[in-house]
């Protein structure tokens, strides 16, 4: 166990020192950022901040007070010492990433109170002085011993973010017609025009006019720039929305306030759908707090009961998708409830015949393992524990599941117990269709927005 000790007044000598180093993490000033209220974009915007190299955070105490009474009250005196007061002065800006060596020196003593003034520097990896000045104490006068309390991990998470990155990898994309189905209430309507606002497409509104409209009037907004093709119903406008994708008029289809099987019924339908060679199934793309990575779940909401070929299209599909948002090599985890194969689980046979099929060719792109449960395909502690040998077990980048039931019960779990931020997109139709859900917030409907607007241009490009 370890422990911290105080030096009393009576031990400690002028030119006695401690020191600390610590290198400067987003976490920090996000969490900084958190704890004081301020978001001053010279200190929590990295773009911004760069001229500025985040020099006002140090102003505002962060390292300049809180690591030096550390120091303080963990070392020099230590644990019951009264912090009086501090005059510091910032000498360099402090970037991101640098490593601050943090130091006290004891310059003088006062018998009568047991005060103790000590000089305070931090040093960058350079050797320059960032701040520098003195700081006053009272020194405690009895002896104190006590284990270290080992404070919680904490982990700092800006939800969204990687969604935004996505966003950001359309820019200087030219925005997409987009047929957006059935947008008949707030949440629907709204993400169509944030995604336009934004220049992720170019919406045109399939619905019953009346009810857009009157959506669009409850929720402020001014239909004039859009175009809208009026319908009878929402299974009309699933209808015309396939419609015009068939016929080129739009190169994206964006799911609004209907439920997903009216739509999906006109996308494979025989004769007048968007069916391709391909098996359709669905991806959410997922921003999950506590994971490294963005996490790729299919299928969750299109294959019910999918087989063996239906898988190898599944895993295709996902793996492609990974490639156009930028994941050269995804890893790809078949789930099953045990990582070993057993005939008395079809997962777990179906996976190992999936890897099997990667291995000959038949799917291409990845690395593909399983069987594998869900704890050791996220987990590389799991695996290690479990002697999994994977080169996916630990790092997976896409989770096949099973069936939509357990896919589906999956992502809502991530979603509302662990604050992921989902998107959804359909693979395998003449166009991506952002398949949004009902419940979805702004960011959501537009990151789905902008992985249709990836996949629309990386089709343009193959095509040429």
């Amino acid at each position: 166990m370890e422990y911290i000790e105080n030096r009393i007044f009576d031990e400690i000598k002028i030119g006695d020192s401690a020191s600390l180093i610590r290198k400067l993490t987003m976490d920090d000033i996000n969490l900084f950022a958190v704890m004081s209220g301020d978001v001053n974009p010279a200190h929590v915007d990295e773009e911004y901040a760069k001229s500025d190299m985040f020099h006002k955070i140090i102003a505002h105490g962060m390292w300049g007070g809180s690591l030096i009474s550390t120091l303080f009250g963990t070392k020099l005196p230590g644990p019951g010492t009264i912090y009086l007061g501090q005059t510091l002065h910032f000498r360099r800006p402090v970037a991101l990433g640098d490593t601050i060596t943090v130091s006290v020196t004891a310059t003088a003593k006062e018998e009568e109170r047991h005060r103790v003034t000590f000089n305070c520097e931090c040093i960058n990896q350079r050797g320059e002085v960032v701040i520098s000045g003195s700081a006053e104490v009272i020194a405690p006068i009895e002896k104190v011993k006590r284990p270290r309390t080992v404070l919680p991990a904490v982990h700092m998470h800006d939800r969204g973010a990687r969604h935004r990155q996505l966003i950001e990898l359309t820019k200087g994309l030219e925005p997409i017609r987009t047929a957006v189905v059935h947008p008949v209430d707030r949440n629907s309507l709204l993400g169509a025009i944030d995604a336009a606002l934004v220049n992720l497409i170019v919406p045109i509104l399939v619905g019953p006019e009346a009810k857009i409209r009157a959506a669009a009037e409850a929720a402020d907004v001014n239909l004039s720039p859009y175009t809208l093709v009026a319908s009878k119903h929402s299974h009309e406008a699933a209808a015309k929305a396939v419609a015009m994708a068939r016929a080129g008029e739009v190169e994206a289809i964006m799911k609004g306030s209907l439920h997903t099987d009216e739509l999906m019924h006109e996308v494979v339908a025989k004769d007048t759908g968007l069916t391709t060679a391909r098996r359709i199934s669905h991806v959410f793309v997922m921003d999950v707090p506590t994971y490294p990575r963005v996490l790729f779940i299919t299928d969750a909401a299109i294959n019910i009961y999918p087989d063996l070929d239906d898988k190898r299209d599944i895993v295709q599909n996902a793996i492609d998708l990974a490639h156009v948002l930028g994941i050269e090599n995804p890893k790809v985890a078949i789930l099953s409830a045990i990582e070993t194969v057993t005939s008395k689980l079809r997962s777990s046979i179906e996976a190992a015949a999936l890897c099997k099929m990667a291995d000959r060719k038949q799917i291409t792109g990845g690395v593909v393992d399983g069987p594998l449960a869900f704890d050791n395909a996220v987990s590389e502690e799991a695996a290690k524990i479990k002697e999994i040998v994977s080169p996916v077990a630990g790092r997976a980048d896409i989770l096949v599941v099973p069936d939509l039931e357990s896919g589906n019960m999956l992502a809502k779990q991530l979603e509302y117990l662990a604050e992921a931020q989902t998107a959804g997109i359909v693979l395998g139709a003449r166009v991506p269709i952002a398949l949004t859900s009902r419940a979805d917030n702004p960011m959501s409907r537009m990151a789905s927005c902008a992985i249709a607007l990836l996949l629309a241009h990386h089709k343009r490009k193959m095509m040429i």
